[in-house]
């Protein structure tokens, strides 16, 4: 099995299955690898089926081949091709407008935490109406409590 497959070559195989936890991928005749759901692509994968089918012709790198437990680790991920650095510059490059995100906006979040509180007469109203149900409330349930004794 080490003959055909070196740790750290780039091989195409075909999907044979695809299981939730990974991709069981066809590198020959007789030799089988798994890839698993975190090494299918860069980002994150919710479903595999997303990703790739049974009958996909996919690029694999081997990770790593266990001769006592005859099993191949494979990498679709470290496979892809390098995606282009950014040079410092474009990291920290942002166009004017959303450097002043901020300052453009009419309302603030804060806004509504020091908007002025109600006058003390709409306070004393409402501790009134309060008051009144709670007495209600509070008759209601003794004379409830005096009917059962």
């Amino acid at each position: 099995m080490s003959e055909k497959v070196q740790v750290g070559s780039v091989v195409e195989g075909k999907v044979l299955r695809i299981k939730p936890f990974g991709a069981i991928v066809s590198l020959g005749e007789k030799t089988q690898g798994l890839v698993h759901i975190s090494q299918v692509a860069n980002s994150f994968v919710q479903d595999i089926n997303e990703h790739i089918a049974v009958g996909d012709i996919v690029k694999v790198k081997v990770l790593s081949v266990d001769e006592a437990s005859n099993k191949i680790s494979l990498s679709i991920r470290e496979a892809l091709p390098a995606a282009p650095k950014q040079t410092q510059f474009e990291k920290n490059f942002r166009p004017k407008e959303q450097k002043s995100n901020y300052e453009n906006r009419t309302i603030r979040p804060s806004d509504d935490y020091f908007k002025p509180q109600a006058a003390p007469s709409d306070f004393e109203e409402k501790m009134k109406d309060w008051l009144k149900q709670s007495n209600e409330r509070q008759a209601g349930l003794n004379k409830r409590a005096n009917k059962r004794s």
